[in-house]
């Protein structure tokens, strides 16, 4: 790269004081929740409150034990919520630091890309089509520059910007300013203001990139569990009054009434729902893939077909610069003594690329060239009727002009006759079919400065060949997509040769031939769609097109996974059902239109991001049926004994040391689990096959009335034999060793070892339960609390093999079905009829 010698930018120490004095640039403040807020917001939990009227109850009736354990235990509550939240908060913030844009300015004579909340007073910012200007500023240089200004004005036609006058010497505004976004050109800013001293920071806006919007998921969970709350409400209201009535104990039967309510009042349902999709955003950064809207989490695993663009994805992105082509002879630029008519290629691409490259052919060029030391007179980038940039020079009294683009532009541009043009179509097929991108370009002279490029005479000169290899981790990772049920389709600009070779070194299949942008545009919708059931190879196509792929793939059943990098991929990011930027080359409304950011480009994060995405759903759908068959039996168990005239089995303690289990159980020990060894050689799941449906609620209710019968059994069958105190005992002992073996039971899918590292977390909290049960039996102090009576071992033995036998008999039948290589099937996944490339 050879930085313009005319901006040197200011020195990295003087950016640095600058920091410090203005602070960083930056519109809002973080809107982090602090830790005060998430703790007030934890006590007004429907949990905590009631904890508390149980806890004022008990000190009422003077029972100042159970009634300061109840108020500790509504205490640990608050503390889990709040440590899990300050955990998804922490998370978030982490992410939005990730989400932060990156700018590229000028400093001590050297271009650096440097997150844009350093940008400061006088710095030199090169501003690229598809970028929003960090700052106010203005435009230094001739490049005349198209800029929305919509984030500001609220008008949406874009205005025309430039440091210099244009040829009818009108005068440009040169005044660019924070927010507004680049649609065509680059151009040269320096900075005026920064953060809140710009136009955009004095009336309050805010370009904050992570939204905290819902989910649909976690929308419609929340009502499911206000209406459940409302009916445990009235329910326990309704077993209170009947417990006093009946019995006349009113006290005793307040406290049934607030037992049934917190053993039906589902609150782990949001708690968990929160952690899961902030820990699993944050799982993806980790794997450099930024989420910037959650309900692409629980969209990741059901992807059945991956639509990509070749360079920087599927490529390297390191072009290089190995075959130059003119009408008089053919060579590379490492040969030596270029001929005389390739060093005018040559020079004449070097004088139609930015001196400040941002692009990569740019970059493959100017480091060849000669350093330019000045600045254009005049450029016109690349627009869709003319798919070429233009640049004018100064030289030797007169004007020079470079054209370089596709070559179907430049041949326009020069008028050249049809031999000439078969000619050099000739040279350009051998070059792309060896896997070159191919550019053109051409040169014209001429006095007086023009309004257009059309208006003059070009001069053919020839062709330049980029080489931009295929990654070399990208043909393992397009097989890893093949055994996961996903197609890939590639869609590029290039050459349709440059495509084909690309695709088939890719490994893509290329069976079904290749379609064309005008192919594209000559179908309609019914006929677009019947030829993408077969063709997964696109060239020559316009950003506008993708859209169009998008929406047939999806008329075909597809659950497309878009990437893109460009202004005009915006619509399609939109409308694909995971819209995927390049965090590295892609434009700033890429990123906002997108779902995901890929912030090191490469395709192998796409299918790790898939990985993720499975195991997320996997481990969450878990979660919730665990959640559901958990409360089964401790809602039956509390409330059936009363129906049934015997003493109460669940008193609010014990429902809450239930509680403390369950909390961390499914929202961390869940949330850890690995993914399974055979994720990604599973089709993706089902269009429209939901997180939790009527399977999940009936396979969780059926798990949870087992324990609820077994436990209920032991109960009553010992209460004659062994006394209430014994026999609620015992049967406790079963009812926390059932729930524990079903958490272990849901999670045997995985794959995972019983003592598997990942479950250290899920031990920890089995000991800790251990101690407090052994306490509550044999110290005579806790039983007092627990209302419990010690069992004899044989007691004991009998109340853990049932609770094991309950809670654990459907994870031993999915272990012993695997050993034998009798898989059980998981209806959730279907195969995909994307995987073979078919429809």
């Amino acid at each position: 790269m050879h930085p313009d010698s005319s901006f040197h930018g200011l020195e990295a120490s003087e950016a640095a004081r600058r920091l410090a004095e203005d602070g960083p640039n930056l519109l809002s403040a973080d809107r982090t929740r602090p830790m005060a807020a998430i703790a007030l917001s934890a006590l007004r939990e429907p949990m905590f409150l009631l904890l508390a009227a149980a806890a004022a109850l008990y000190l009422a009736l003077g029972d100042r034990a159970e009634g300061l354990l109840l108020a500790a235990a509504g205490l640990v509550t608050m503390a889990l919520v709040v440590a899990q939240e300050v955990r998804s908060e922490t998370a978030l913030r982490a992410l939005r630091r990730l989400s932060d844009p990156t700018v590229r300015v000028v400093r001590d004579g050297r271009a650096y890309a440097v997150p844009a909340r350093e940008v400061v007073r006088g710095d030199i910012v090169l501003l690229a089509e598809g970028q929003r200007a960090p700052a106010d500023g203005v435009l230094i240089g001739p490049e005349v520059l198209q800029i929305d200004e919509s984030a500001l004005t609220g008008e949406s036609v874009p205005v025309i910007r430039s440091g210099a006058a244009v040829p009818s010497d009108q005068a440009l505004s040169d005044r660019i300013f924070a927010g507004t976004l680049t649609v065509a050109g680059q151009g040269v800013l320096q900075v005026s203001a920064t953060g809140p001293r710009t136009a955009l920071g004095r009336i309050g806006a805010s370009l904050s990139a992570i939204g905290q919007d819902r989910t649909p998921l976690q929308k419609s969970t929340g009502r499911i569990v206000i209406w459940i709350g409302v009916l445990a409400l009235v329910f326990a209201v309704v077993v209170a009054v009947a417990y006093g009535r009946v019995r006349g104990l009113w006290i005793e039967g307040a406290l049934a009434g607030i037992t049934i309510a917190i053993a039906l009042i589902p609150e782990e349902f949001p708690v968990v729902l929160s952690v899961f999709l902030a820990l699993g955003a944050w799982r993806l950064a980790r794997r450099r893939v930024l989420v910037r809207r959650a309900a692409a989490i629980e969209a990741l695993g059901g992807a059945t077909l991956l639509c990509v663009d070749k360079t920087g994805t599927l490529t390297e992105n390191r072009m290089a610069v190995t075959a130059l082509w003119s009408p008089l002879g053919e060579g590379a630029p490492d040969d030596g003594d270029l001929a005389p008519s390739l060093r005018a290629v040559l020079e004449t691409a070097v004088l139609a690329s930015n001196p400040q490259p941002s692009d990569p052919m740019d970059a493959a060029l100017t480091a060849l060239g000669p350093t330019v030391a000045d600045r254009p007179e005049q450029v016109w980038p690349l627009a869709p009727h003319r798919l070429a940039v233009v640049q004018t020079w100064r030289a030797d009294g007169g004007r020079r002009t470079a054209a370089k683009g596709s070559p179907e532009a430049v041949f326009a541009l020069c008028r050249m006759t049809p031999p000439e043009t078969a000619y050099a179509r000739e040279a350009l097929e051998r070059l792309a079919t060896g896997g070159l991108r191919v550019l053109a370009v051409a040169e014209a002279t001429h006095d007086a400065p023009v309004a257009s490029p059309e208006a003059l005479a070009f001069r053919f000169r020839g062709l330049v060949g980029f080489l931009d290899p295929v990654a070399a981790d990208v043909p393992a990772a397009l097989e890893t997509a093949r055994a996961a049920g996903i197609a890939v389709a590639m869609i590029t600009g290039d050459y349709p040769a440059t495509a084909l070779k690309i695709a088939a070194d890719a490994g893509i299949d290329v069976a079904g031939g290749l379609m064309t942008g005008a192919e594209i545009a000559a179908l309609d919708d019914r006929a677009l769609a019947e030829r993408l059931r077969t063709v997964r190879v696109f060239a020559r196509v316009q950003p506008g097109q993708k859209l169009a792929l998008v929406r047939a793939f999806q008329a075909n059943g597809a659950v497309v996974a878009m990437t893109g990098d460009g202004v005009n991929d915006a619509p399609a990011l939109e409308a694909a059902d995971i819209g995927v930027a390049m965090g590295g080359r892609g434009t700033d409304v890429a990123r906002e239109a997108a779902d995901l950011v890929l912030l090191d480009d490469r395709f192998g994060s796409i299918l790790g991001a898939v990985r993720l995405g499975r195991r997320i759903f996997t481990n969450l759908r878990r979660a919730l049926v665990y959640i559901t068959a958990i409360h089964v039996p401790i809602a039956g168990l509390a409330l059936l004994p009363i129906l049934l005239g015997a003493p109460p089995f669940l008193f609010p303690v014990h429902v809450v040391l239930l509680e403390l289990v369950i909390d961390p159980v499914c929202s961390l020990v869940f949330e850890a689990e690995p993914s399974e060894p055979d994720a990604m050689r599973r089709p993706p799941r089902p269009l429209g096959a939901g997180l939790f449906g009527a399977r999940e609620i009936l396979t969780g209710l059926v798990q949870g009335m087992i324990i609820l019968a077994a436990v209920l059994a032991l109960y009553l069958g010992l209460l004659p034999i062994a006394g209430e105190a014994v026999a609620r005992g015992a049967a406790y002992v079963a009812l926390a060793v059932g729930n524990l073996a079903l958490a272990m039971a849901i999670g045997a899918s995985a794959g995972v070892g019983l003592f598997d590292p990942h479950r250290r977390l899920f031990w920890a909290i089995t000991a800790g339960l251990g101690v407090v049960l052994l306490m509550g039996l044999f110290l005579p102090p806790v039983a007092g609390v627990f209302r419990f009576g010690a069992p004899s071992p044989p007691l004991l033995a009998l109340a853990v093999g049932t609770g094991l036998l309950a809670g654990a008999w459907s994870g031993a039948v999915r272990t012993l079905a695997r050993r034998f290589g009798r898989s059980i099937p998981d209806r959730s996944a279907a195969p995909s009829p994307w995987a073979s490339g078919g429809g």
